[in-house]
């Protein structure tokens, strides 16, 4: 018995079916050493003969056989898996692998055929999925303890023929006599897909049972996902394409988007569980791509439209939250987010044109309906009822638009919809890059739609920054400031603001109404570090003078106050003047208007004249008295007839020069007819008016003077006197000055407005062409399309210049030298050194 396992033990070492001889000592060159030894020293292993007879290779096979059907019987408790192996062993060393092989398939093929399929088969109404489980796990266990017993032909046999292992063998049986037998697959298939639909509907059902089956499927794949995918994934997917189709085009014909997109997100929640719970993970992006097709995709464009839910309505009533589901819905597929965004984006645009146009038509409604009135009152008194109840309607409409006309309540409904608009980007959106992109694009687009957007935003930083603002701190000023930097950067005409923002800014300076330098040169600031140094140089100017005036100021009294003969020359007056330089400032006037001082004031800037001359030979000086402001000490007589007594009430009046101007006239005269006025004063008619209006014709505690007649007119002979009935609970009162007649609070009449589009439009000339010198220096030569292009490009910061302009521009150039076509292309320009 030794010496058949010292064979055994070496044929198995060496893997072949002759004997082996060895030397006793060692091995290798060790044996050799020791060929001189004794031969009694020597050990010989006797070989297992050639070739095995038949008749013992059959009772082998038939020893293995039984065994084998006795695991399959779970009577494996009394057998002998050491001489099982050994058996199967000796057959694949003596070259019957190929016998033990196709015994094996014949005698597991005919247990599955003739007992676990029919099995199977009589369960199929009974406990069908647990039968199917019971019999493929005894037969996996069967197959370990079969691949166990036959392991050497697994490592010998199967390796060198290039067959199957035992195992898997075993597998791809079970799975083409059992489970792919027509009736039980077919049954299969149906019995999982009820029980997922079952599931789907709210019922219980067995999730071990669909678990182990599937299990079962990937198993029998054999390191493929085959099985499980034609047996079970595919059907399974369609089914749920079709489920999940009709059940989305019910529940969205009788629910709103809001709810649907609740069920789509619970839906899809359901089957990743599902998936993850009972099915093979691998399923689950692949139901959850089918959930997103039939449930999203296919609905996108009526959801996001769905009239009173879609995205429209939760953007009007500020359903943060649903916007929100629908966006990580909506995130999910290809294009959602592009669906929500430009249905976003059509409501943007809708709003914003609706607030920035509002203003034109309003203006025009407003026309027509002083045209109505006037023709109005010419009509029979028939009409009369008609027309007071129109007229009424129309006071109404035209509060309501003049509440709408602000500029500075416009300005504020911009900022406000942005706002609206970053809180949905930030909580609906998560702060979404194509959104952000969306909305910038978006305000860019409807607020350069109304041209007066500069002069409006320019107003609207300049209430926030004059004096009397109540109920804001320096930080929330700043706050404003920066939302209207914003709305700075969606200009297009960023110089025309520009020239807004130097008149306003002028008026707050000249005036004394800046809330504070601090918060004025920080708004500079933001302009600076937006635009340029180029943009702020000249309201950086503008400071520098006013710095340079007050130290001016302080020389001149020290001056006085050193010549006391000098003090007579100012008349009493406490003068103050700012000098301002020409280029930093802007020009109301291309022509400085005329006006006569009274006399003292006239001496008095006499006065500072010289001396400042003494002090700048070379310069001019002159007068703008359209910037000016006076405080004038008032008495006001009110004669008591009863006690027969005049009493005097004293006031301090705060006037513009041109209303100080009239006001002295006052002094001379008591009575005095505009024309009167008019000739004396040699104020332009527009300012003349206007100051007339605002004295007599203002609030009644601004009155100071009174009309005669008393109607809404002025004409030339209207006869004015001083208002001895004037009262003011205020000692110091501030006379304001009516507006030019415009349509908007603090705005410019069309006609100032025109004024200014000509000066922006010659400036803008000038910034044209030294762009294209700029460019054509550099580049020597330019083909027209490009150079076009290269100017857009440079002017856009500032304004956005057309095409048309630009070509004129050039021409005007080439007639002046600075550039020449050339002679063989007619389009393509040369610069002229």
């Amino acid at each position: 018995m030794s010496s058949h396992k010292s064979s055994l033990s070496s044929s198995f070492h060496n893997g072949s079916s002759g004997g082996l001889s060895t030397t006793g000592g060692g091995g290798g060159g060790g044996g050799q050493s020791q060929s001189s030894t004794s031969t009694s020293n020597k050990m010989r292993i006797r070989a297992f003969p050639a070739t095995m007879d038949e008749k013992y290779v059959n009772v082998i096979w038939s020893m293995l056989k039984n065994a084998i059907q006795e695991i399959q019987k779970k009577n494996n408790s009394g057998l002998s898996f050491e001489e099982l192996y050994r058996n199967a062993y000796t057959m694949v060393l003596n070259k019957h692998g190929e016998k033990l092989y196709s015994g094996l398939k014949e005698v597991v093929t005919e247990h599955l055929i003739n007992k676990v399929r029919k099995d199977v088969l009589d369960s199929l109404n009974n406990n069908f999925l647990s039968s199917l489980n019971q019999a493929w796990n005894d037969h996996q266990t069967a197959m370990v303890m079969i691949r166990d017993i036959l392991m050497y032909m697994d490592r010998v046999y199967v390796q060198s023929f290039g067959v199957e292992p035992v195992y898997n063998l075993g597998l791809r049986l079970f799975r083409d006599t059992v489970v792919r037998y027509p009736l039980i697959k077919d049954h299969l298939r149906n019995t999982l897909l009820d029980m997922v639909n079952k599931e789907r509907r709210g019922e219980l059902t067995d999730r071990s049972a669909i678990k182990n089956a599937c299990q079962m499927l990937m198993t029998l794949g054999i390191e493929s996902r085959t099985v499980y995918y034609q047996d079970f994934e595919e059907p399974f997917l369609q089914q749920s394409a079709e489920f999940y189709r009709l059940e989305s085009q019910n529940f969205l014909a009788e629910n709103s988007a809001s709810v649907y997109i609740r069920k789509c997100d619970e839906r899809i929640r359901e089957e990743s569980e599902r998936a993850n719970h009972y099915l093979d993970k691998s399923t689950e992006s692949r139901i959850v791509k089918v959930l997103e097709n039939e449930l999203i995709t296919a609905h996108m464009k009526t959801i996001v439209e769905m009239e009173n839910s879609g995205v429209y309505h939760m953007l009007k009533h500020d359903k943060h939250h649903d916007l929100n589901c629908m966006y990580k819905l909506f995130n999910r597929v290809d294009h959602g987010l592009d669906t929500i965004a430009d249905c976003m984006s059509g409501y943007l645009r809708e709003q914003g044109k609706n607030l920035v146009q509002q203003d034109e038509h309003e203006s025009a409604k407003s026309s027509t309906t002083t045209t109505t009135n006037t023709t109005a009152t010419a009509t029979s008194s028939t009409t009369n009822a008609t027309k007071t109840s129109d007229e009424s309607k129309q006071q109404q409409q035209q509060q309501l638009n003049q509440q709408q006309k602000n500029p500075i309540n416009f300005i504020q409904s911009l900022l406000d919809l942005k706002e609206r608009f970053d809180y949905f980007l930030h909580v609906s959106f998560n702060d979404d890059k194509l959104f952000k992109k969306r909305i910038n694009s978006d305000f860019e687009y409807f607020v350069n739609l109304n041209q007066r957007v500069p002069e409006y935003l320019s107003l609207f930083i300049d209430d926030k920054l004059k004096k009397g603002v109540k109920g804001l701190s320096e930080q929330e000023i700043d706050l404003v400031l920066d939302k209207s930097m914003v709305l700075f950067r969606y200009l297009q005409e960023k110089d025309v603001f520009e020239r807004y923002y130097k008149q306003h800014l002028a008026k707050r300076l000249l005036l004394n109404k800046s809330l504070s330098d601090d918060s004025e040169k920080n708004m500079i600031t933001k302009l600076k570090t937006e635009c340029g140094c180029q943009f702020t140089s000249k309201l950086e100017g503008m400071f520098k003078d006013m710095t340079l005036s007050n130290s001016m100021m302080d020389e001149f009294k020290n001056s006085l106050q050193q010549n006391n003969s000098s003090l007579a020359d100012l008349c009493g007056l406490d003068l103050f003047c700012r000098v301002l330089t020409t280029g930093f400032w802007p020009t109301q006037q291309t022509i400085l208007p005329k006006c006569n001082l009274p006399l003292n004031a006239r001496n008095a800037f006499d006065t500072f004249k010289r001396f400042y001359l003494s002090k700048h030979s070379g310069r001019q000086l002159t007068l703008q008295p359209g910037l000016g402001s006076a405080d004038l000490n008032a008495l006001f007589y009110t004669n008591q007839q009863q006690q027969q007594q005049t009493q005097t009430r004293k006031h301090i009046l705060q006037v513009s020069t041109y209303q100080m101007v009239i006001l002295m006239l006052f002094s001379s005269k008591e009575r005095w007819t505009y024309e009167e006025i008019r000739q004396e004063t040699d104020i332009p008619d527009k300012e003349l008016m206007r100051a007339v209006q605002s004295l007599a014709m203002a609030k009644p505690t601004q009155r100071v003077l009174c009309k005669e007649p008393k109607q809404r007119e002025i004409l030339a002979s209207d006869v004015f006197v001083v208002n001895d009935g004037f009262t003011s609970k205020l000692f110091r009162v501030k006379i304001g000055t009516v507006s030019a007649n415009g349509p908007k609070a603090g705005g410019e009449t069309d006609p100032e407005r025109l004024e200014t589009r000509m000066k922006v439009d010659d400036d803008r000339k000038h910034e044209i062409e030294a762009a294209i010198v700029r460019i054509m220096k550099a580049r020597k030569k330019m083909q027209h399309n490009l150079l076009v292009t290269e100017v857009t490009n440079q002017l856009r910061p500032r304004f956005l210049p057309s095409p048309v302009i630009i070509k004129k521009r050039i021409e005007s150039l080439i007639e002046r030298e600075y550039l020449a076509r050339t002679t063989d292309d007619m389009k393509m320009y040369t610069y002229v050194a």
